[in-house]
């Protein structure tokens, strides 16, 4: 895919602005009501539909189709994501009127975060072939584990990076605002905020690995895999605040996660052999966007059957370390 300059500069573009409204719009600390929330995830949705068919028109049906299904792999993914967050909040006490600046910041970083690990995936693609076996079987390990784990929920004390700005930082028990740090008797102290973007961020980080190799599994193109992740991560904000109470309901979301992955992993290495040994069948792009949305409706309609029919089902965002969740322990799964 010839992506020329400007279409790389026009992109960009449109996601730092995109950014900045977020910012502006979030930029008084409230509670976000649902119409509110859902009037910008439809808008954000929108967007990244609106760029699609823009890919599909300007570069073909085939590139096209590559990007919906990066961008269809993202989404979903993102949605674990949100599980991660109602945790932190959870577990720091985050008040309701603060929960927006913080994801707004941990879109942010994740956007840098991502951006980095694609060029570094890109270009280990391009010059080291083997990386889509390596890809491939980190998604597939990656999926049994979060299959095997999937009524537990991520343990933030595993966090290193957590853990050492709690050593090292001096920390308010109080939160301040918007504020990250603020001087109390002379002293210079970081608030609760702060550490709850670390968490965030580090966070942020674990999920970009599994996130960019999973999109590289549908399509090696960069420009697609950063507009996918892009587009997929600016609506992170106001999806949180649309599905906070669904949430719990999306039983079995961590096994069709790990079915989409697992499949993903799974179509990385076929890619690799055919490119050794032509006949081996290479899974095609709309085989695979296809296959993506039957495992997400699927997930989401049974998920929903068990929560009306066992009211005592929860959701859990899955483990890849095999750590109980501190609340209910009830088997929702299969």
């Amino acid at each position: 895919m010839d992506v020329p300059l400007w279409a790389w500069a026009a992109t960009v573009a449109l996601v730092l602005v995109l950014l900045t409204v977020d910012f502006v719009v979030g930029r008084n600390p409230h509670d976000v009501s649902m119409r509110e929330a859902t009037l910008w995830s439809l808008f954000y949705v929108g967007v990244a539909l609106a760029f699609g068919v823009l890919v599909w028109t300007q570069a073909g049906a085939d590139y096209g189709t590559q990007y919906y299904a990066a961008w269809l792999v993202e989404k979903s993914l993102s949605v674990d994501n949100l599980f991660i967050f109602v945790i932190i909040f959870a577990k720091f006490g985050v008040p309701s009127v603060l929960q927006q600046r913080a994801l707004l910041i941990g879109v942010a970083l994740a956007l840098v975060l991502r951006t980095i690990f694609i060029a570094v995936g890109a270009a280990a693609l391009q010059y080291f072939a083997f990386t889509f076996v390596i890809f491939g079987l980190f998604l597939i390990w990656t999926a049994v584990q979060l299959y095997r784990h999937r009524n537990e929920d991520a343990d933030l004390d595993d966090n290193a990076v957590l853990r050492l700005a709690r050593r090292r930082l001096n920390i308010t028990e109080e939160y301040h605002g918007n504020a990250l740090r603020i001087t109390k008797d002379g002293v210079r102290f970081w608030t609760p905020l702060a550490l709850v973007l670390v968490a965030i961020g580090s966070t942020d980080l674990l999920f970009a690995l599994d996130s960019i190799p999973a999109t590289f599994g549908v399509t090696q193109e960069p420009f697609l895999v950063f507009a996918a992740n892009a587009f997929a991560l600016l609506g992170l904000r106001a999806l949180f605040f649309v599905l906070h109470n669904l949430l719990d309901k999306l039983v079995y979301l961590a096994v069709g996660l790990s079915i989409i992955l697992g499949f993903i992993g799974i179509k990385l290495i076929l890619t690799f052999f055919h490119e050794v040994i032509p006949e081996v069948p290479k899974i095609p792009t709309a085989a695979s966007l296809a296959f993506i949305l039957v495992t997400l409706t699927v997930t989401i309609v049974a998920s929903l059957i068990k929560a009306s029919r066992d009211p005592s089902a929860h959701a859990h965002s899955g483990s890849l370390h095999g750590h109980r969740s501190h609340g209910d322990e009830g088997d929702p799964g299969p």
